[in-house]
């Protein structure tokens, strides 16, 4: 399943058939992972509505009497503010889970989220709908460890992200501070950096800094975790040079909150001497 799938199933019912529901009718999708719609952006395609009508119709699904919505929601905001009485929709025959993953998935593709949204929507997805990584990695046509990366943003604070979003700090600044493990360590670094507007470059720079000036009693972590590295570059490393033999090993690496699981695959004797002929 791939982004052409989830547009053309989006776009398109069964029946191609599109119908003009009361805006009324149709409620939000609980599981839309955007919690957050700039007034301005909605004002400005209520603009273009107002010029052009919409464009491409919503999704919905049949509830009860109603209607929940699966994608269109900034077009059902500005129709809303335009005081329209009706919208054009789509209507797709899928269930509650389905209907869930395609909204999750479309605003994933379309790079709508900010990147906590981004990673509480990944997070949903395998939470509350089974998906594993590489399911998601797929449907996004990315590889695991963008999505294995997106969810390490979640070990941040509530209050940590809400600073990262209203400083317009990037996901490299977030990631960068995930090194320091001591929380009241990392938000003193982390206003120092918007306090004195650091790139990510400086950023990097101070959090080792910091990282080095940490109490000798911390030492045997930090040593660890630098150990750690080591360790994977190693394996990376390995993997590396059996490929360049003609080996056609495959690796992949897979990261919890407790764990990180890395699996490596080795084809048996008579799979690597047919690949050799």
């Amino acid at each position: 399943m791939n982004t052409i799938y989830y547009q053309r199933q989006m776009e398109q019912a069964p029946s191609e058939k599109i119908h003009s529901i009361e805006v009324s009718k149709i409620c939000p999708n609980p599981n839309q992972p955007r919690k957050l719609f700039a007034d301005e952006a909605i004002l400005k395609l209520a603009d273009s509505i107002r010029q052009y009508g919409i464009i491409q119709p919503l999704c919905v699904r049949k509830i009860g009497e109603g209607y929940e919505l699966v994608s269109g929601e900034r077009r059902l905001r500005a129709a809303r503010e335009l005081g329209m009485s009706t919208v054009p929709c789509v209507i797709l025959d899928i269930n509650e889970a389905k209907s869930a993953e395609i909204s999750i998935i479309e605003n994933l593709i379309r790079e709508d989220l900010n990147i906590f949204e981004q990673a509480s929507a990944i997070e949903a997805l395998i939470d509350t709908y089974g998906l594993t990584q590489e399911q998601i990695a797929k449907r996004l046509s990315n590889s695991q460890s963008f999505v294995a990366n997106k969810l390490r943003l979640l070990r941040l604070s509530s209050e940590e992200r809400q600073k990262i979003l209203e400083n317009n700090l990037t996901e490299r600044h977030a990631r960068a501070l995930l090194r320091i493990l001591d929380p009241a360590l990392r938000e003193k670094v982390l206003d120092k950096i918007i306090e004195d507007g650091l790139n990510v470059t400086k950023s990097e720079e101070l959090i080792e800094i910091t990282l080095s000036n940490e109490p000798k009693k911390s030492t045997r972590a930090r040593t660890g975790i630098k150990d750690m590295h080591s360790f994977f570059a190693s394996i990376d490393r390995l993997i590396s040079s059996v490929k360049l033999s003609g080996v056609a090993i495959k690796s992949r690496v897979v990261e919890s909150d407790e764990f990180t699981e890395v699996t490596i695959l080795v084809p048996n004797k008579a799979t690597t001497e047919e690949s050799s002929q």
